[in-house]
């Protein structure tokens, strides 16, 4: 799995964020995307999807067309963030931020593995599944920031599933966000930009736990 950091080096960085592509993406993509973010001292981590597609069919598809793939990639954002952990940035000292099939991707990851993260965005995604797929998920997110922003006629994300999405995060205990922004294309607007900029921000200056 190929991961490109930039950004602080890890030996300096005050925190971390790993970051999703979307279909057809590259890691380098959402490295430009956290220039823009402007935070000099977080650490930032992306991984890239084999062929750039994390898995092939629609993130609404049954769960089982998009396997192996669907596991694959939810293993390997957990063996990123072992990676951080073991580089001394646990879960709450690290941000997720995904965008499209990426941003679904590290919602259902954080949803499946619940604990107290730094910083969850999910940038024009939602939590993966069919319609009516259970959301049993366990654990608690502890106050985790949550920040969901999608158009109301995205293409790609129906809206309902971004409610959706936002209703099971605030059950596992997430501050959740959520912006929609009326006629907006699949993409990232500075609102958005600005938004998680606050969270990265927050998360850099706020004090390392006492060991």
């Amino acid at each position: 799995m190929r991961i490109v950091a930039s950004g602080a080096p890890l030996s300096q960085a005050r925190a971390a964020a790993v970051l999703l592509h979307g279909r057809g993406g590259s890691a380098e993509d959402m490295l430009g995307l956290a220039q823009e973010f402007g935070q000099p001292d977080i650490a930032y981590l992306a991984a890239e999807a084999p062929g750039h597609t994390w898995y092939p069919y629609s993130f609404l598809a049954p769960l089982a067309q998009n396997e192996p793939h669907l596991s694959n990639a939810l293993a390997t954002v957990g063996a990123t963030l072992d990676r951080l952990t073991r580089e001394g940035f646990p879960a709450e000292r690290v941000a997720l931020i995904g965008f499209s099939q990426g941003g679904c991707l590290g919602l259902e990851y954080v949803a499946r593995n619940a604990k107290r993260y730094g910083a969850v965005a999910g940038l024009s995604a939602g939590l993966i599944g069919p319609r009516g797929t259970p959301r049993n998920y366990a654990a608690a997110l502890g106050g985790t920031p949550v920040f969901l922003g999608c158009s109301d006629v995205d293409a790609h994300i129906p809206l309902g599933r971004v409610h959706e999405s936002r209703e099971v995060f605030e059950k596992l205990g997430g501050e959740v966000t959520e912006r929609i922004y009326p006629g907006m294309g699949h993409t990232v607007n500075e609102d958005e930009v600005a938004h998680i900029t606050k969270l990265l921000a927050s998360l850099a200056t706020a004090p390392a736990a006492s060991a």
